[in-house]
This record gives structure tokens, sequence and C-alpha cells, in this order.
């Protein structure tokens, strides 16, 4: 889980928690703040009506138990599950929204905020079925049908969706420069904004300065932002739990439904949507090895850390500065 949450706040800045994360709010005109978190809080609530597998009055768990019958959804949980779809053919299926009740059968069965404090939960309408894979799901507008069995999990593309969007309805409601980090999934609109440690004397006048780093021994760095672009980071080492002796991370193979190989510790893509970002900085995790070449032949800024510490850069990463100023953790 990135470090955002040891970030100053000052003027123009807001935290909290939500989603076993921690959501960081940045405007560049600090007497929109109080009316910017308010718009985020509210988007954020409804996304978690909608695509939460861990809630069971959520949009997605009325198609599980719809149990394979098309079923009409809500406009929010059909660009969710088009986002996610759409994740999974650019990425040949390394990202894959089907795997929800393989997430629940390794652990990973509510909040994470409660995994690591030890509560358990039972969700009596989570039955394993023969496997189907998000070639199986069918989106037509507003009707959905996923094959029985199937809960859909959308938290590798959900979240960076929910930075995209918050991010644009801030800039556009708000009339201020925005950048929103959800956990490792950041998004930037309108003008741009400087330092997101709110250091105004080192300011990159067409960029935010944003701090990349999964924990306070990881490898960091400090990067500029384009206004308007995005970066996502994803880990196999920030959601860990135990089940029995086994160590896991929450990064499927969705070839063998269990916890990728770790060859990366993180991967972080840069791109001009959350959601691509995110794509493209899961999908890595999942090809291991072959990540480097695929990123490299699409071109992706991207950072990979190995398991030993060893950092590479792909693409036009930026280049680090080791005693830059902090910013917003990715």
């Amino acid at each position: 889980m990135p470090l955002v949450e040891r970030l100053p706040i000052g003027a123009g800045c807001a935290q909290w928690s939500v989603w076993g994360t921690v959501a960081r709010l940045v405007v560049t005109d600090p007497t929109r703040l109080d009316a910017a978190a308010e718009l985020v809080r509210a988007e954020l609530a409804a996304i978690d009506e909608a695509c939460s597998r861990f809630r069971t009055d959520s949009e997605v768990r009325d198609v599980l138990r719809a149990h394979g019958r098309p079923i009409t959804v809500s406009v929010r949980l059909s660009e969710l599950v088009q986002a996610a779809l759409d994740a999974a053919t650019d990425t040949d299926g390394d990202v894959d929204p089907t795997l929800g009740l393989a997430m629940s059968a390794l652990g990973y069965d509510r909040d994470f905020a409660t995994i690591t404090a030890g509560a358990s939960a039972t969700h009596p309408d989570v039955t394993p079925l023969p496997i189907a894979d998000w070639r199986s799901v069918r989106l037509d507008g507003r009707t959905l049908t996923v094959p029985p069995g199937v809960l859909l999990d959308l938290g590798a593309t959900a979240k960076a969706w929910a930075a995209d969007g918050c991010a644009a309805i801030v800039a556009q409601r708000c009339g201020t420069g925005v950048l929103i980090a959800l956990g490792g999934d950041i998004a930037t609109a309108g003008p741009p904004g400087g330092d997101t440690s709110n250091d105004t004397d080192d300011t990159t006048g067409e960029s935010w300065r944003v701090r990349v780093q999964d924990g306070p021994d990881e490898p960091a760095c400090t990067i500029a932002l384009p206004a308007g672009a995005a970066l996502a980071t994803s880990s196999t080492i920030g959601r860990t739990w135990s089940t029995g002796a086994r160590r896991l991370h929450h990064i499927l193979d969705p070839r063998t439904r269990q916890p990728a190989p770790r060859v990366w510790r993180t991967a972080t893509v840069a791109a001009y949507t959350c959601v691509r970002a995110n794509t493209l900085s899961t999908a890595a995790l999942v090809r291991g090895a072959r990540a480097r070449r695929w990123l490299d032949t699409l071109g992706a800024p991207a950072r990979l850390v190995a398991i030993d510490g060893r950092v590479t850069t792909l693409g036009t990463w930026p280049v680090e500065a080791a005693n830059a100023a902090d910013g917003s953790a990715a």
C-alpha cells in the first residue's frame, strides 16, 4: 500500500480512509477544497454501492444472484464493467474481471482492513461453479449477462476509473486543478498544481510533483507528472495475507487463479488515463519476466522494481532525482 498517509496535509489538501486505502485530494484553489471533497466522497460512495464485492447490497451481488440471467444495471456499473472488459481485451486476458470467487477462495473475501485485523466473513451466495472468464461476460448497453456462479471483481480497474472520474468531476464543477490519489491510482485534471506536498517553493509550473514509493524501505523517486496525466502502481507486496502456511498477494494470474509469481515487487506506469495506467501495471505483474519487453513494445513510461529491489525504467519514464521533495505517493 503506498504511503500517501505519510505526506503532509496543508491548504488545498484533504485525505481520508476508503476502500482499505487512503484517498488524497489536492486542489490548486484551496477555497474549493470542501466542495471538491464532498463531490469525491459522494462519487466514491456511489461506485462502492455499484461494484463492491464485499457488500451484499451492491449491484455486482445482484448480478451474481441473477444466476446467469440478463440483468439491467446502472449506467455507472455498465461503464465500470466496460472498462474492465476493455482492460481484458487490451491485455489478452491478463486483467480479468471474473476472479471474484477465486479471490474469495484465497481468503480475500472482505475489506482488506478486516483481513489484517483477523475478522472473518461468510457469503452464503458464493458457491464455486465451473470456471468462466471475461469472454463469457456480455454487456449490451445497460444489460449485463454474467455466467452462473461468476462474481465480478472489478478491483483492478474500478479504483482507477474512480480516480479518473473524480478528477474530471472536480475540475469541471469546481473550476480548479486537481489531483486525486486512491492508493496507487493517481489522476489529474484542470490546470497544473506544482508540488502535491504543498511546498510552494518547489513547484514545476506545468506538472504535479509525485512521489513513487510502495513502503518505507522501498526504492523511491519523485517525478513530474504533466497536468491531465495519470499514474498507477500495482504491487505484490502491499496487499498480502496468510492462509495457513501460504503468504498470498492480490494480483492473480487468471490462467491459474492463483497469485502471480513474484518477479516484480511493484510496477508503475504513466498514461493519460488512470484506467490505462492501471491496466498496464497490473498486467505487468501478471506477465512477470515478459513484462519488460511488452511494455517496451507499447512505448509505455514505466518503472519496475524487481524482487531484489533493483529498479528498471522504460520508455520516457523521467530521470529520477535522488533527493527530490515528497509529493503524492503512487
